[in-house]
């Protein structure tokens, strides 16, 4: 073992191996047998593929490039795809990323358009497809911009031929309701066909917020009528609705706290767990009903893992093997359930689980280590005393080599990571780009700060009208904590964060003393300019929650805004920003920054183009992290070998 300082260890983790892994399947579906899904492509300009699992077991690119499997509707999309067996053979409908068309796609052929092409101020998106050849039609979510701002804007459930009539013709989707809500799923149908659930809600309520479970029957012309709310309501957040087999309404709700799972109103399986989370996009699942009744769930308290749910005697069985983590997407068809699994010694990948048996085994998009596992991080889980007693989640990687050490007597600098949302929270995996830093001797912690999912609806609401503050207090608190228990060094204490990360960091550097330095990623830092006409419309009212309504409580809008503050900003800062974000635009960085010029504050501003809310692209993100790692070695004057130098502006 040698000695060398921390942030000077020499690691196989770079930016270019932490890009080319970011990312992970999503969408998993069957088609007749076979298992497919989505994935990310780095290196192929941020697309997602469709992958399938063939019968002889070969994993393979539904569509080359530039074909991009990705839906916008509410910005962070939803659903893209569904699959059927046509006369034995695969009939796909999926959304094109570039121009939100639906396409239909049989192997051998060439995509086909099924939706009109986007016109100036009329652009149509479509999300949670459900191929329906009875009907001849796709079922699905249709969002549509009826003008130029992000206001104009309503959402239905609609109808899509299958034969391509609508493709140069608008009239031809069929309507399934009227918009009288801002915000829906997708339909799903009762196995009889009779009756149809949906969710929707309006603002200024996010769907963890509140939501209502819609029922309603189906019209012998297809329509949607006698549309009742049987569940939800303003303060109960419902996240997933199906059917079980035998017709009767299977659902998640936070009505008692913790998102649970309700079978016509009678709670399943009541725990202090989740069986939930927040519905980011449209079509995720947290449970997948099985033929015979039972039921495959996601489940847990922070972390989750996959079980099988016997609705009759109540008894859940979690499944063997090695994932402590499992995403919001799940299928299932017969006995065979599809779910994507990780742990802190894996990334993401399709697990595939026999119900009757308990079997699992991973079916696609397989891990492999790309470097010798003795560099990968090693979390521990931990809970730190924050303000006034409460508690806050933390998971704390520590720098970690199996060749370095350092000198006797020194302290690991140390980045807190806050995660994205806020209404979110950071998973237990495997994270090349945690690994690049620990495998250099920098220590990392993610903080699940007030507000978090995963923990129950009161810990989710210690943010509500407290942005600014418990975020930024609870980050606060665990990395003082880490400091005073002699893990990290005081004096090396950083922050970064992307869009609500963003917000965080950037608070935190403008109001407290905490960091040495910080990245701020697509951030918010302008609440006065983030709202109703400046943002998307999903989140356009999500500060109501977060700050208050504007119309009681304005001066707190400016108050709490980092732009505000930015004169108290005396450390060294990263700002990291990509030119076609609708989400968090780059006027936010541009009035942020407006204010530090000329102030002697050291820094670097980047943008990049093409990149949206989110960075996709293996050249962005490879020059993100160099440009991060750099800051740090300056700031914290580290011999940090391989990664060039960032150039600091005052």
């Amino acid at each position: 073992m040698l000695t060398s300082a921390y942030g000077s260890w020499p690691s196989p983790v770079d930016a270019a191996l932490a890009a080319a892994h970011d990312g992970q399947p999503e969408w998993v579906g069957f088609v007749g047998d076979e298992a497919w899904w989505t994935e990310p492509r780095p290196t192929e300009g941020g697309r997602r593929a469709l992958v399938r699992r063939t019968a002889d077991g070969r994993e393979e690119s539904v569509l080359p490039p530039p074909w991009n499997v990705r839906s916008r509707v509410i910005e962070y999309g939803g659903r893209p795809w569904d699959g059927v067996l046509d006369d034995g053979q695969p009939l796909v409908v999926f959304t094109h990323f570039a121009d939100q068309r639906l396409y239909r796609y049989e192997p051998g052929g060439e995509p086909r358009p099924l939706t009109p092409a986007p016109t100036p101020g009329r652009e149509l998106r479509w999300a949670e497809p459900r191929v329906d050849l009875g009907r001849g039609e796709v079922w699905c979510v249709l969002e549509e911009y009826t003008g130029d701002g992000p206001d104009d804007v309503r959402r239905v459930p609609a109808a899509v031929p299958l034969d391509g009539s609508a493709a140069a013709d608008r009239s031809a989707v069929r309507e399934l309701g009227d918009d009288r809500h801002r915000f829906v799923t997708g339909v799903r149908l009762s196995p009889d066909g009779r009756r149809a659930a949906w969710l929707a809600w309006d603002h200024p309520r996010m769907p963890w917020d509140g939501t209502e479970l819609l029922v309603g029957e189906v019209g012998a012309d297809g329509t949607l009528r006698d549309v009742q709310t049987v569940a939800g309501g303003p303060d109960e957040a419902i996240a997933q609705v199906e059917w079980s087999t035998d017709g009767r309404l299977l659902y998640t709700s936070d009505r008692s706290g913790w998102w649970n799972l309700y079978r016509d109103g009678v709670p399943l399986c009541p725990r202090e767990e989740e069986f939930g989370g927040p519905l980011w996009k449209l079509g995720l699942r947290w449970f997948a009903p099985l033929d015979d009744g039972r039921i495959a769930v996601i489940h847990g308290r922070g972390s989750t893992v996959l079980g099988v749910l016997d609705t009759e005697s109540g008894e859940l069985v979690d499944v063997a093997g090695p994932w402590t983590e499992f995403a919001p997407t799940l299928a299932a068809s017969g006995d065979r359930v599809l779910a994507v699994g990780a742990s802190p010694r894996t990334a993401y990948e399709v697990v595939e689980l026999d119900a009757r048996g308990g079997h699992t085994r991973v079916t696609g998009a397989r891990h492999r280590d790309p470097v010798d596992p003795a560099y990968y991080p090693e979390p521990q889980i931990r809970a730190f005393t924050g303000p006034d007693g409460r508690e806050v989640h933390a998971r704390v990687y520590p720098p970690h080599h199996p060749a370095r050490t350092a000198p006797d007597g020194e302290l690991p600098p140390y980045v807190i990571w806050a995660h994205g949302g806020p209404t979110s929270r950071a998973p237990l995996v495997l994270d090349l780009a945690i690994a690049c830093f620990t495998s250099r001797g920098i220590g990392v912690a993610e903080v699940d700060y007030g507000g978090s999912t995963g923990y129950g609806r009161a810990y989710r609401e210690r943010l509500r009208e407290q942005w600014g503050v418990v975020d930024v207090e609870d980050c606060a608190a665990v990395a003082l904590a880490l400091a005073e228990e002699g893990t990290a060094d005081r004096a090396r204490l950083a922050i970064r964060g992307g869009s609500a990360g963003g917000w965080t960091t950037a608070a935190s550097l403008t109001t407290t003393d905490v960091y040495a330095c910080g990245t701020i990623s697509y951030p918010i830092l302008d609440l006065t300019t983030w709202g109703p006409g400046d943002t998307h419309d999903f989140e356009s009212r999500y500060l109501e929650s977060l700050i208050g309504p504007a119309g009681e409580v304005p001066a707190r809008y400016t108050e709490r805004s980092p732009l505000t503050h930015a004169d108290r900003l005396t450390v060294p800062f990263l700002l990291l920003q990509g030119l076609d974000d609708v989400i968090c635009p780059p006027a936010q960085c541009e009035g942020f920054l407006a204010r530090v010029q000329g102030r002697g504050v050291p820094h670097a501003y980047r943008t990049f183009e093409g990149e949206g809310h989110g960075f996709r692209r293996a050249g962005t993100m490879v020059t993100a992290l160099q440009a991060e790692l750099s800051l740090y070695a300056q700031v914290f004057e580290l011999d940090m070998p391989g990664v060039p130098e960032l150039e600091l502006l005052t």
